[in-house]
């Protein structure tokens, strides 16, 4: 693999929100097509864990949108991971998460650790000077950090024309820039449900509606507040390819859809990949290990029971063959799966384990999870770090071995995560590939 290229050639800034809600992942679609009308290439990439608002951002611009987490990356692997998008595209948007101070692992942090400035995204659907007040307060809080957070601009989102907006753009006091807003259009808008948003492919951003609020962005502005971030990372670490034979094959359909874009590019980087759709009726494909990430199994639970991928993959698990599922991944591993509408449905039957959804979120937390023994994804002792965030539950055989303890987070029953059989580990837990876990996983494939 080549040294990442030099963190120069991508510029960029952060768009923060006051909350969740407020309308980030538009404004970030809206903000891309403007900088695409001036002339420019722009990636964007996701503060947080998250997987679904980067697929609307690789939808809109149908290029990756890397997730930039240092829980999960660490800093070094953060650094590396924003350097990345500069083979893309020559400025890089960030859409933050939450609320621009909210969690230990913030976007504010983010912008820290990368030096980026911060426009911010308030809903100005209600106010008008207030929205002025309300970014002037986000700025002034930034004295309270322990990092320097940069707030330059604001970004009215859902504002009207005409004396709203410039009742908007006349409060914004001289110490912040006006970049412009977003209109309340009725296309401007993404379906949620459990877990979040719809993705991307579900129910994509109107290409119309983003062309109309791209006008009412000032992509000068925009590109003048953008900046060249801090990396002192060392490059791309090597990746040392495994014997060239070695194939893993990935799950990816309606049913497995949760795959950060840094995994897929370190599982290409080290072994040959090898796509398979069990939803559609695939067969599991010749293959020296198996990853199966998460997603909505439970939306697809009858067409899995009957894929003929799950009772090859029980053979082949049972045979020796590394298996990782993820999440939603684990649950396809599992004995049965029962879905909101009470119906049960047969799964592989690997992992001795019975999965049910839930009316809530179980778990929502960054995770770390230290090995209780070797396993495909680490050996005893060492600490992986990842997230979870799952609408399920599940019931484990009393005498069920797990590959982990979880130092931080859930889990599967509040202390224990990564459920092993023969060579196979499933983990409610989802891995960054910088985390060293899928480093392991292909090792344990050439093993």
């Amino acid at each position: 693999m080549t040294d990442t290229p030099a963190p120069a050639d991508l510029p960029g800034f952060v768009l923060a929100g006051t909350a969740s809600g407020v309308g980030k992942t538009v404004a970030t679609l809206a903000v891309c097509r403007s900088l695409e009308r001036a002339g420019r290439t722009p990636v964007a990439a996701k503060a947080g864990p998250d997987f679904i608002d980067p697929s609307h951002h690789a939808v809109s611009l149908d290029r990756p949108s890397r997730t930039l987490d240092p829980w999960l990356s660490g800093d070094d692997g953060l650094q590396r991971t924003y350097a990345r998008g500069a083979r893309d595209g020559d400025i890089c948007v960030v859409e933050g998460m939450m609320g621009l101070y909210d969690g230990d692992v913030s976007t504010a942090a983010v912008a820290a650790k990368l030096d980026l400035p911060v426009v911010l995204v308030v809903d100005a659907a209600s106010g008008m000077e207030s929205v002025a007040a309300t970014a002037l307060g986000f700025r002034t809080y930034a004295d309270r950090m322990e990092y320097d957070v940069d707030v330059v601009g604001v970004l009215a989102a859902r504002a009207h024309g005409g004396r709203h907006e410039q009742g908007i753009a006349g409060a914004i006091p001289d110490s912040m820039h006006y970049v412009g807003r977003t209109p309340p259009l009725a296309g401007l808008s993404v379906p949620d449900r459990h877990l979040g948003l719809h993705g991307g492919r579900e129910a994509p951003v109107d290409d119309d509606a983003l062309a109309a609020a791209a006008r009412h962005l000032d992509a000068t502005e925009l590109l003048a507040l953008a900046r060249r971030p801090r990396v002192e990372a060392p490059p791309e670490r090597p990746a040392e390819p495994t014997d060239a034979t070695v194939t893993v094959a990935v799950a990816e359909d309606d049913a497995f859809r949760f795959v950060y874009p840094s995994v897929r590019e370190r599982l290409a980087a080290r072994a040959t990949v090898e796509p398979f759709a069990p939803v559609a009726g695939d067969d599991l494909p010749d293959c020296d290990a198996v990853y199966l990430p998460g997603g909505y199994p439970e939306r697809h639970a009858a067409a899995l029971s009957d894929s003929p991928a799950l009772s090859t993959l029980a053979d082949r698990a049972a045979a020796g063959l590394p298996v990782f599922g993820e999440c939603g991944g684990a649950m396809v591993l599992g004995e049965s799966l029962r879905t909101d509408d009470g119906e049960e449905h047969e799964m592989a039957g690997v992992l001795p384990v019975s999965t049910r959804m839930t009316d809530g979120p179980v778990a929502l937390d960054h995770v770390g999870l230290r090995a209780r023994r070797d396993s495909i994804l680490a050996p005893r002792g060492e600490t992986v770090r990842g997230h979870e965030f799952h609408y399920s539950a599940a019931t484990a055989d009393r005498d069920a071995r797990y590959a982990f303890e979880v130092v931080r987070g859930a889990g599967f029953d509040g202390a224990n995560d990564g459920l092993t059989e023969y060579r196979t580990v499933g983990t409610y837990g989802h891995f960054h590939a910088e985390s060293g876990a899928f480093d392991a996983f292909v090792e344990s494939a050439d093993g």
